[in-house]
This record gives C-alpha cells, structure tokens and sequence, in this order.
C-alpha cells in the first residue's frame, strides 16, 4: 500500500514517464544498469521498475536522510568494497531471477555526466550469465538532491523520463588473468554506460534545441561573449535568433541553401540557428579560401544567397572574393537591420512567448549545415549535415567528456570548419557552457590573454595553433584551464612536451572529419592512451579495409547516426550524392589508414591518398614528415610526392629548417628504426609552409610548388 501511495506521489510530482520495452525485464536473468544523477535515483528504479526490485547503493547513499525515509519501504542493498559477500549475494538474487538495478559508478555524479566506473556490475552480470538491461533516468539531475554544484540549474519538480533500452551481453573475459578481467569488466561497463548516454538522446532541431537550453538554464544566464566584450544571455540570443528568422525569410526561399560568410561573433551563431529554424540551409563559407575556392563552393552548393556583413568584408579585406562571386546576391546584415519595421517587433515580441510555435516545424532529418572539406589535397567538396547528425555527435561527445555549465569554452577556430562550428561552437551553447568567442585563431598572444581574463576552462585548437599559443602564453595563462583538446592535423610531441611542462596539462587529442562530424575518437581524462587518437566514440561502426601495398592497418570506412547526409560536387552543382563505399551505402570511406586495437583506440598510419609507392613499396609520406621532425623538431616540416621522368614516384620534403640535409635525415631514421626508403629523396628549403585558415598544411600549393622548385 505505501509503496503504491509513493509511487503515486512521486510519479505525479515528477512526471515520471517510463519509455521502452518493460517486457525485457521479465523472464530470464537480467540485471539493470542506470546512470546516477541524483539521490531519488534509487527510489525511481525501485518504484518504477516492474516487480519489487532491489536497488543497490553505497553505504553513504544509505545514509542519507532523504535515502533512509524510503528505506523501510523500498528494497536496497548496500555494495561495500570491504564486504565481499554482498557481491555473491547480489549473484544469487539475479540467478533467481529477481530484479537487481546496480549504478555501475557508485557515487552521485559530482560532474553531470558519467564518472570513474566500478566492475562490480560487470563481475554480477558475468557470474550469474545475465543480460545487462541499460536505464537511462533524465531529469534528475535537475533536482535539488543533485550533487552537481556551481551553476548548475535546478527545479523542484523536473520532468523524470527512464528509458529501458535493450539488454546486452557481458563479452566473455574468463580467459584473461583475474585482475585483467575485473579491468576489462569495468571498461566494458563504461563502453555501455556510455553508449546508454547516447542512445538516450532527443531526437529534435537546433532551433528546438536552443529553445530547450534557454528553457533549462533560464534566459537570462548570460552564455556567450565575443570580441566586442558584451556578454550575451539566452533570452538575447533567441531575440536575436528570432529578428534574423523573420528578415531572412523575405531575402530567401524555404528549402534554400544560403551562403554565410561572417567571422566568430554572436551574430553569426544567430544567424546559423535563425536559417536552420526557417527550413533555410546554413552554408558556412571559407573566406580565408580566396575568390576561387569560394566561387567553387557556391557553385557545388548551389547557393544563390549569401548573407555577410560590410563592415566585415572591409576589415578582413574581402572586396576581391565578394566581387567574384558572380550571379550571387550579397545581402548584407547591414541592410537587414534597416528593414526591420514596428510590425517585425510586434512578431518578434510574440514570438519571444512560445518561440517553438514562431517557426515551421520540420523532420530533424532535414539538412541543417553545408560545410566544406578543407580542399587540402583537392578541391572542396559540400558536405550536406542533417540536424539529426550534429546533435548526434554532440550527445557522442557529452557522453565521454564532462562539461557543463561550470566550465567555460574558448573557441578562435573559425565556424565554417566542423571543428570550429559543431564542437566549439554549438555545443556548449546547447549544454548550457559559457562560451566566449575570437574572431581569429593566429593572434598567438591575445588568445592566451582572453584565456586568463575569462577564466577559461576548455581550450581548442590544432597542433599548429596550441603551439604558438603555447610559446607566446605567460605560464599563468592557462591557470583555470583544465582540458586542452587537439584535432584538425596530428599533434605534434613537441608541442604535446611544451603544454606538458610548461602548463603542466596534457593535451587530449582527437580525430574527425568534415563527412562524420569534428570527433570520430577522443582521448579522454577517463580513456587514454599515448600515441593514438583515443577511443571511437559510441554508436560508430567501422570497417578497417586492407589497402594493396599497405603492410599495417587498412582503410577506415564507419558509418554512424552523425555521418553526413551526402556530398554536392562541383561538377553537378546542387544534386546530393548519398555516402558510399566499398563497403556498401551509408558508409563513408574516410581516407585514412589506421590500426584499431583490442580496446577501441585508433591509431592514424597515414593517409591513403598520401602514400608514394617506391622501390616497389609503399611509403607514408606521414613516416616521412615524422623523420623529418625528429631530426629538426623547432622547425615546419611537409611531404609530397613528385613524378621523375623514367624513375616513378619520388619523396620531397618541404623544411623552414636552412641546416636540414638527407645525411641528419638517414641518422634520424636509423635512431627511431624506420626505413630508409622513408627518408625524403629531395629536401626544398622555405621560408614558411602555406596554411589553410584551419591551420592545416597546404598541400594542393605545395604540389604546385614542387615542380617549380625541381
């Protein structure tokens, strides 16, 4: 009877909504697993689980008063490290067939995301051969018995959704020695808890998105600054977001895809979530391209429309890539804002009131962002992203790091790279991370400044930039700074070295690309490991395809629920080529060769497009920039291959280094056990090595530049 009048209670106090096949947990040995956010946890699983289930907590849990009031009533078991029995008590009860609900993290999460995780679910679930039955409870940690602090949002009476996802099997590890096996048991619980964060998502648009932070955080928590120093709250961001949504529609068609060439600023951020509210498609422009690489991408894309800004195309110096682009109409914002009439602010101040209903609803599926490929190695493809996608790797990356609102992000790479846009930008926008905005990555000495002076907590870059950010930066700079992230090009030991010992911070490096989102693989506080890319993040499938001539590894080929919707090229402007590969459709060949080991983590051989077949074999061009940066590591380093008439392909190395010959490069080669046929046949001596505005190594100008130089 009580426990019917608390299940009412707390059921209409919280909304309580139970998602999912209930059935599963009928029959059969099934334990369940769930993510811990809050000390009504335990009380939801016992009351709402089907059966009198059995919740197990922590002796501290246990003692909680809020914990004790239930205690009487509800069935918990305590899972104390020192007390072995509980364990094979637990054993017997699942092999009975009873419900047993662990938190495989112990504690109440302390970060609002997933924590250190224990074995002990791991080693239940194994010796009673049950199923693992993944619950995923969200809204609690909204609650006040939340042991998140800070900034954290609260209400009184969230809305509490469990999800019960399909149950899974513990791998076998009998095989391994007793203490690896606990090991392996705790890793493969955190690959599930993690894969129950991400299956756990909402499936919704940005524009709803935005709508839902502002809602959870409150509108008026400021959330993001730029380099005009006025920091900016939700409810000014959605006002904005709103005004844009309702110019734009009379300078734009439904279903258009529009061209966006604007720096870092709130603006821009506005204007991204305004086009994709109205069924517009963002097209985020290089500008840094030059006239004929923006020219192309419009072209490939379509794009009919691009909005930017005078001022802007002044500054940074654009009047000759503006004037190429023939046949497109410049609408500057400008102009924009002198249109804005009485009657625009009559609608907007309705819509500020129920801003979902302001806006045509539409299937996240739809596409939602044009990027383009780098264009390092050949000319930029569009890259046509859904909503669904973004979000997806979003909640991909929620799943593995911490952050919240905290911490504190700052972002100078430009938005119209995926790195730049999705992880830097959008991201901590949508989880509530005070974000603050540079308009350019290459002001090596202001970076670190705004680090200092915004009590910045993430730091992003490329290898290049968190060098030179890394050398100018006073050794307080980066004294709030707790994560450093890497991605866009491999990171260099050097400056991996130089953060380490001068910052004392280890850099986490990641690998992604344009067609599946800024993150494949991440190093993480909780998964590291040296000298790879870190783990895969969950939900992806891979294939790893042998290439002819490649002795390691193979071509990586995944396909994932962030994987691009399809390609526009310049060659058949506006049509969008759905991803394929070798390995069938859907899936994207992604051009690196890489080795995945045993536990998930990637390691980048090369690039298949960047191999030079030599002497009958096939030599990285990756192993040999590698050499070059062992023998002159202060110094930039490029590799390219080049026709000789009557010899085949050949090896030349572009070096800033003067001192740099093939003899320093044959000893190097020796010292770190690589080939000979590695060491580049002809070294060019340069001033600097051209860069793409991500920071990455200009191939395609180097290979223009190397039969010049022969």
């Amino acid at each position: 009877m009580i426990h019917t009048i608390l299940r009412w209670t707390l059921g209409a106090l919280l909304r309580v909504r139970v998602k999912g096949d209930v059935s599963v947990l009928r029959g059969g040995r099934k334990l369940v697993v769930a993510n811990h956010d809050s000390l009504l946890d335990g009380a939801l699983l016992a009351l709402f689980l089907p059966g009198l289930a059995t919740v197990v907590v922590t002796p501290e849990t246990l003692r909680h008063p809020l914990v004790r009031l239930f205690r009487r009533t509800l069935r918990f078991a305590v899972l104390d490290p020192a007390r072995p029995l509980a364990v094979k008590r637990l054993i017997r009860q699942v092999q009975r067939g009873e419900v047993v609900a662990v938190f495989p993290q112990g504690r109440v999460s302390t970060t609002g995301t997933i924590m250190k995780v224990y074995d002990s679910a791991g080693v239940i679930a194994a010796r009673s051969n049950a199923q693992i039955v993944p619950v995923h409870i969200s809204g609690t940690l909204q609650t006040y018995q939340s042991r998140v602090t800070g900034r954290w949002p609260r209400r009184l009476f969230p809305r509490v959704v469990l999800t019960i996802q399909s149950p899974v099997d513990v791998p076998p590890v009998s095989h391994r020695p007793i203490r690896e096996r606990r090991r392996a048991l705790a890793d493969e619980m955190l690959k599930l808890m993690q894969r129950m964060m991400f299956d756990g998502r909402r499936r919704q648009t940005l524009f709803d998105a935005l709508v839902e932070a502002a809602e959870l955080h409150g509108r008026s928590t400021t959330i993001i600054e730029d380099v005009r120093q006025q920091p900016e709250t939700y409810g000014a961001l959605l006002k904005t977001t709103l005004a844009l949504a309702r110019l734009i529609s009379r300078v734009s068609t439904e279903g258009e895809t529009v061209g966006v060439m604007l720096p870092n600023l709130s603006t821009t951020v506005a204007l991204v979530f305004a086009l994709t509210a109205r069924r517009r498609v963002a097209a985020m422009l290089n500008y840094s391209a030059g006239p004929e690489a923006m020219s192309a991408a419009c072209t490939a894309a379509g794009i009919k429309t691009v909005i930017t800004s005078r001022r802007f195309v002044q500054a940074a110096r654009l009047e000759a890539t503006a004037r190429a682009l023939h046949g497109i109409d410049l609408v500057y914002l400008e102009d924009l804002r002198a249109n804005l009439k009485r009657r625009d602010k009559l609608w907007i101040a309705g819509a500020l009131l129920r801003p979902r209903a302001a806006v045509p609803g539409q299937d996240p599926s739809a596409v939602a962002v044009v990027l383009f490929t780098s264009g390092s190695e050949a000319r930029s493809k569009g890259v046509a992203i859904s909503h669904d996608a973004m979000l997806a790797n979003m909640a991909q990356m929620r799943a593995v790091i911490d952050f919240g609102p905290n911490d504190k992000y700052l972002n100078a790479l430009p938005m119209y790279h995926t790195y730049g846009l999705t992880a830097c930008t959008l991201m901590p926008i949508l989880a509530g991370t005070p974000l603050f905005l540079y308009t350019t990555p290459l002001h090596y000495r202001v970076i670190p400044e705004f680090a200092y002076t915004r009590d910045c907590t993430y730091m992003f870059g490329t290898s290049t930039f968190l060098g030179h950010y890394g050398r100018h930066a006073h050794p307080y700079d980066f004294y709030r700074v707790r994560v450093v992230v890497s991605g866009g090009e491999k990171l260099s030991p050097e400056v991996e070295q130089l953060w380490q010992t001068k910052f004392g911070l280890r850099i986490m490096e990641g690998y992604g690309a344009t067609e599946c989102g800024p993150t494949l693989s991440l190093n993480t506080p909780l998964n590291y490991r040296e000298g790879t890319v870190g783990r895969l993040l969950p939900g992806i499938e891979t294939r790893v395809v042998t290439v002819p001539g490649i002795a390691r590894g193979g071509a990586l080929h995944v396909r994932s629920a962030h994987l691009m919707t399809g390609y526009y090229f310049y060659e058949q402007p506006a049509v969008l080529h759905p991803p394929r590969s070798e390995v069938g459709l859907g899936w994207y060949n992604t051009g690196d060769v890489v080795e995945i080991d045993d536990d998930g983590y990637v390691t980048i051989l090369g690039r298949v497009k960047r191999f030079a077949k030599i002497a009958g074999e096939m030599v990285s061009l990756e192993l040999v920039e590698r050499i070059a940066y062992a023998a002159s590591s202060a110094h930039k380093h490029a590799a390219t291959v080049e026709q000789i008439s009557g010899s085949g392909e050949s090896t030349i190395l572009f070096t800033t280094d003067a001192r740099l010959d093939r003899m320093m490069l044959v000893r190097t080669a020796r010292q770190i056990g690589a080939q000979d046929l590695a060491v580049a046949r002809r070294i060019v001596k340069v001033a600097s090595l051209p860069l793409l505005g991500s920071g990455k190594t200009d191939y395609v100008t180097l290979n223009r530049m190397a039969p010049k130089t022969a």
